[in-house]
């Protein structure tokens, strides 16, 4: 008779399934959170299983052609002009060094808090038919003179260009800076001249960060509207929004929505491409760094001129022209004008606080639950819960609507089978969805800031108090949260501007009579009512300065590292 051994399961083969079983645990409220943020772009992508012919050929036959070869001009005029802006200048103030040269590569980042609205109803108002330039123009020249009409694309993508360059610019100075003195130093040795050396071996170098830089600023005059309504060029985004607001036509907006959503993936794409597989890599990046150039004479003033010129387009004119308006209007309207400011203010102001205290919540969530899994899987989850960015925000807001939707339908339906009054629209019609699209749009923002500062953290920290029985909730409030909190701050900070100047989300979903400040700048600028419109722009640039200020503090906190 055969004997029957038994044999116990290996130490070596249990540990493994009990870490698995752990790590997903661990995943499960991030996959929750990342699953809620990609659920509405998914049900916007399964919309294409049932596409509407019908819809499809009567837009083509009206504006469809006119809005997609707008919107593709636009991001082709973006993505050049701020290419040779953002790169032109950072090398401009990374080589060279001329008087006033530290002032104008901190200055130069300003142009960030100005949103493209503001900039595009300001140069409108400025440089239009009827405004004071070709006013005066005519006066000088006589009444037939006849410049170019910025109420066109040009217009357009020169305003978007220079409130968009710094992206470009941002991250083509922070690739400039960490080449080495023995890069420049080979280029000479084999005879190149600096400008030689510029285009043959730093670009090249640098194109990775220039690629993304231009992406960005694409990705941001895509999802743009009202600047494009301004200069009577009409896009996908600005299409979309007519459709919602104008016709309330929900079901062609939505559709029209992933027309723009194939654009910004063909964007990313894009970016990808622009990388090129080539890879350039430094020897150390610690190295001696390579001295300025210096300018003297007629070269510096140009330098200087230059600077000066585009600081002036792009921030000075607009803050000024912005100030000026806000002071006659108060003036005009002595004591009116604060109920109606406070109004809004406070609605704009708890209403980023709101968002921005949801989306932070939500991704420190989801970074501690990459950290304690790691691996793999963390990666993917995260990346999945920050697709959101990439999305414009026109198309965030008919996902969100064509989520929400049904379940206020079931909602209803339930409270009517139960002999109930029906509660109404308590997901589309209120606050609620509007946060939903706000945490679906700026998850990235928070959520990079929250990682970077986790990553920040000393593992010996935690090990220590795991061997002292703390659990991962506990070193998450213990260990981890103060130590974390300034990234959080900044985190929250980034999203409450961009909540702030946010506006195709907000105007497609937002509850009836609910309007924030950027809508008011809006409405009052598309009826040409500059004064009332300069006040709530001013408040918002005001706030957007905020971050553009903990740049400038990093970048000076960076070169005095090097130095």
């Amino acid at each position: 008779m055969a004997q029957t051994t038994l044999t116990q399961p290996s130490r070596a083969g249990a540990l493994p399934a009990r870490r698995i079983g752990r790590l997903r645990v661990r995943l499960l409220i991030p996959l929750i959170v990342a699953g809620l943020v990609v659920l509405p772009i998914l049900n916007l992508l399964s919309a294409l299983l049932s596409p509407s012919f019908e819809m499809w050929e009567r837009l083509w036959a009206s504006i469809l052609p006119r809005m997609l070869g707008n919107t593709l001009v636009l991001l082709g005029g973006v993505g050049a002009l701020t290419l040779i802006i953002g790169t032109g200048m950072a090398w401009l103030v990374t080589a060279y060094h001329f008087p006033l040269r530290a002032f104008f590569e901190r200055a130069l980042l300003l142009p960030l808090a100005v949103p493209t609205f503001v900039m595009g109803f300001v140069y409108m108002a400025t440089f239009d038919f009827a405004g004071p330039i070709q006013t005066t123009l005519r006066a000088w020249f006589g009444q037939s003179f006849r410049p170019p009409d910025i109420r066109s694309g040009w217009g357009a993508i020169l305003v978007m260009s220079l409130v968009l360059y710094p992206y470009v610019y941002l991250l083509a100075r922070a690739a400039f800076r960490e080449q080495v003195a023995a890069t420049y130093e080979a280029a000479r040795t084999m005879g190149y001249s600096r400008s030689q050396t510029f285009f043959r071996l730093i670009v090249p170098m640098a194109r990775p960060s220039l690629a993304a830089g231009a992406a960005l600023a694409m990705m941001e005059a895509m999802t743009d509207f009202a600047t494009v309504r301004f200069f009577s060029f009409p896009t996908v985004s600005e299409g979309i929004v007519r459709l919602w607001e104008g016709r309330m036509d929900r079901a062609g907006a939505t559709e029209l929505s992933l027309l723009l959503l194939g654009v910004a993936l063909c964007l990313i794409l894009l970016e990808r491409a622009l990388r090129g597989r080539a890879r350039y890599y430094q020897s150390s990046g610690a190295g001696r760094r390579p001295p300025r150039a210096e300018l003297h004479g007629v070269a510096a003033l140009a330098a200087i001129a230059l600077n000066a010129l585009l600081l002036g387009a792009a921030f000075v004119l607009p803050v000024g022209q912005l100030i000026a308006w806000a002071l006659s209007y108060v003036q005009t309207n002595f004591g009116g004008w604060r109920n109606v400011f406070a109004q809004y203010a406070l609605t704009t102001f708890g209403l980023a606080a709101l968002a921005a205290t949801l989306t932070v919540f939500l991704a420190l969530l989801i970074a501690n639950g990459v950290r304690l899994s790691g691996g793999r899987a963390g990666r993917i989850v995260a990346r999945v819960a920050t697709l959101g960015y990439a999305v414009p925000g026109a198309v965030v807001a008919a996902a969100v609507l064509l989520t929400l939707a049904p379940l206020d339908r079931a909602i209803n339906s339930l409270a009517e089978r139960l002999n109930l009054s029906a509660p109404g629209l308590i997901l589309t019609g209120t606050i609620i969805g509007l946060l939903y699209a706000y945490a679906v749009r700026f998850m990235a923002v928070a959520f990079n800031s929250v990682e970077a500062s986790f990553e920040k953290v000393k593992p010996s920290m935690e090990q220590a108090a795991r061997t002292m029985g703390a659990g991962p909730w506990r070193v998450l409030w213990r260990i981890h949260l103060p130590l974390v909190s300034q990234g959080m701050i900044a985190a929250a900070i980034l999203v409450f501007v961009d909540v702030m100047k946010e506006l195709p989300a907000t105007v497609m979903l937002r509850p009836f009579g609910m309007d924030t400040l950027a809508i008011w700048t809006y409405m009052a600028a598309a009826e040409s009512f500059w004064e009332e419109a300069s006040l709530p722009a001013l408040t918002i640039l005001a706030v957007g300065l905020i971050p553009v200020w903990l740049l400038m503090r990093l970048g000076n906190r960076a070169g005095a590292e090097r130095l």
